[in-house]
């Protein structure tokens, strides 16, 4: 009798000790649970913030584009038209050499 005493009073602490263990990996699993949660949504405010910075920067991207003064223009004009004129000038003095 004695031993099947011994093996109930081993048996319970066995079972406690399982229980304790298992309450507190249900309490590591909650806190990991919410870590997740938090990075998820550490990781949705990035993404949108990321989205928004990725707008504005097309908006202004388009805004220099369209932002190109006249004189910009005219200065693009002018050199263009002195490439020309050197393009014919070289034509001119091939033409005469031949």
């Amino acid at each position: 009798m004695a031993s099947d005493d011994q093996s109930l009073v081993v048996f319970q602490t066995r079972v406690r000790q399982m229980i304790l263990q298992f309450q507190q990996l249900k309490k590591e699993n909650e806190e990991l649970y919410s870590m997740v949660d938090k990075s998820e949504q550490t990781i949705k405010e990035l993404r949108e913030e990321l989205k928004k910075k990725n707008s504005e920067y097309d908006s202004l991207k388009m805004a220099r584009m369209i932002g190109i003064s006249d004189g910009d223009i005219e200065t693009t004009k002018n050199r263009l038209s002195k490439l020309i004129r050197d393009v014919n000038k070289c034509i001119a003095v091939l033409t005469d050499q031949k």
